[in-house]
Formats: C-alpha cells, sequence, structure tokens
C-alpha cells in the first residue's frame, strides 16, 4: 500500500513539474514564451496572459533589448534570484545594488488564489508598501522564485498570520487574497516556492525550461549585500516562436 501511495505521489509531482500548471489556470498556446540567456545556461518563461499590463511590458523591454547584459544582482538561496536593473550593464555601474535609472511602475495584477509563488514563478519586484502602499510594480525589475517546501501546518500557520494581519492593518477581510487554494498547497508541500509573498506581489509567469539553472543560480556565492561574488549576467532575452 506504501509503494502504491508513493507511486501516485510521484506521478502528481511529475506532472506539476512537466505541466507547469501548478496554478488553478489553464495553459494556453498563446501565452508569449521567452529564452533567458544567462551565463549559466538558458532559461525559458511563459507570459500569463491574466496580468495583460506586465505581460506586455516585459515583451516590449525584451523587444527593445533593455535586458541584455544586466545581471542578477540580487540573489538569495532558497528564496529568489532578482535582476533587471539596467544600470548593472556596464562595469561602472555593476555594483551598485539598488536602481539609479528613474523607474516607473505598473498598477498591481495580483492573481492569488489562482496563480502564486510556486517554484519557478516570475513575478515583479517593487517597493515596499510604506512607499508603495497600492502594490505597483517596477517597471524594470523581476525575480525568480527558487523558494523551498512547506508543510501542511507551516501553511495554515502562515495563511492565519497573513489574514489577520492584513485585517488589522486594513480593517477587511482577506480570505480570496490570502487563502491558499488545494492546489497551490499540495505545489507548496510537493514541490516548493514562497507562498508568504502571494497576495503582495504580481506573479506574471513562469519558468518551464531551465529551472536546474535557477537552483544554479541561487547557489553561487553571494557578498553581504546578496550580491553575488562572481557576476551572474543575462546575455540577452529573446522572444521564441510559438
Amino acid at each position: 500500500m506504501n509503494n502504491i501511495i508513493g507511486l501516485i505521489t510521484g506521478v502528481l509531482v511529475a506532472l506539476l513539474l512537466t505541466g507547469c500548471g501548478t496554478s488553478n489556470r489553464l495553459a494556453s498556446s498563446s501565452e508569449v514564451k521567452i529564452n533567458i540567456e544567462t551565463t549559466e545556461g538558458d532559461i525559458v518563461v511563459k507570459l500569463y496572459n491574466e496580468t495583460p499590463l506586465h505581460r506586455d511590458n516585459f515583451l516590449r523591454l525584451v523587444k527593445n533589448k533593455v535586458y541584455d547584459g544586466v545581471i542578477f544582482h540580487r540573489v538569495i538561496d532558497h528564496f529568489m534570484i532578482q535582476g533587471g536593473d539596467p544600470d548593472t550593464r556596464t562595469t561602472q555601474q555593476k555594483n551598485k545594488h539598488k536602481t539609479a535609472t528613474p523607474d516607473y511602475t505598473i498598477p498591481a495584477e495580483i492573481r492569488t488564489p489562482a496563480i502564486y509563488h510556486k517554484k519557478g514563478a516570475l513575478a515583479a519586484a517593487r517597493l515596499g508598501d510604506t512607499e508603495n502602499p497600492l502594490r505597483a510594480s517596477s517597471g524594470y525589475q523581476f525575480y525568480i522564485v527558487k523558494g523551498k517546501k512547506f508543510t501542511q501546518e507551516d501553511l495554515t500557520k502562515m495563511q492565519s498570520a497573513k489574514i489577520a494581519d492584513f485585517q488589522k492593518t486594513v480593517g477587511q477581510t482577506a480570505d480570496s487574497l490570502y487563502k491558499f487554494s488545494n492546489r497551490a498547497r499540495f505545489t507548496y508541500e510537493q514541490v516548493g516556492g514562497t507562498p508568504h509573498l502571494d497576495g503582495n506581489y504580481t506573479v506574471f509567469g513562469e519558468v518551464i525550461k531551465g529551472l536546474e539553472i535557477v537552483d544554479k543560480i541561487a547557489g553561487v556565492a553571494t557578498d553581504k549585500n546578496d550580491k553575488p561574488v562572481k557576476e551572474v549576467r543575462i546575455i540577452k532575452m529573446r522572444k521564441l516562436r510559438n
């Protein structure tokens, strides 16, 4: 019996990883796909149609080659890899931790619980709630989730804390924003992610090829500012034909 249960669980996890359909959404062949060529290998992401403002912005930046040559300037293992700052393209600017180029913002398109921070999720960075109460996204900077696995008990405690904090701060209920779906719970337990970010940042795509490259980048040595000691650079990004 244990062998049968283990086999079923293994099949479900394999389907999650290969199908990349770990959120409550239907995959679409019309979704835009982008190849991210890095010094550590290639990562292929697809952009969600459910977040059109972020999709179109990212695609425009790719077409204009804005990301060609920038580095992953913030890397935290078991959490995420962050890049997209145009000022990190040149040698003179690459040591800066924060963006110097005037940034613009994109209105939040937070789609939890249907779209969440599973491993491989592509999401937009942003300023904190104090400066940015509407949680608008950075026009440039993005991150890809590495994350870790969580137990069901961990998720239940996190969910309760997030809902309670929202009610205390805003005075409203937030079940639809912070309650994990059954599918998200299964994914966070079996595959991993960063569930504490759900409801706070816009996820607008996911890795469909090259998760091992994300793992590799997430594991590089970093300095006290979480910047890789040996730079990890995006050589170029290009849209792929469907």
